[in-house]
């Protein structure tokens, strides 16, 4: 059985993990992005599963206003 300590650190290295792979994915596909902006909107949700859901919809957005459409619903809970 692992510590309380050390899960805690697992999960968050996992949670900062997922907001940098999502800030590159949006990085490469919309280079005109807020990145520091966006890492802030990341940064604030703690939700681990609802941050890899938005680094899907990265991917897939195919525009970064429609990838904000989604961040947006995620941060008020509707998503």
């Amino acid at each position: 059985m692992e510590s309380p300590f050390y899960e805690e650190v697992i999960k968050r290295g996992a949670r900062e993990a997922t907001i940098e792979n999502t800030l590159t994915v949006v990085t490469e596909r919309f280079p005109f992005a807020d990145i520091v902006a966006l890492k802030s909107r990341l940064e604030g949700i703690s939700d681990i599963d609802c941050l890899k859901q938005l680094g899907v919809a990265a991917s897939l957005a195919p525009s970064f206003e429609a990838f904000q459409y989604k961040l947006v619903a995620s941060e008020n809970g509707s998503d």
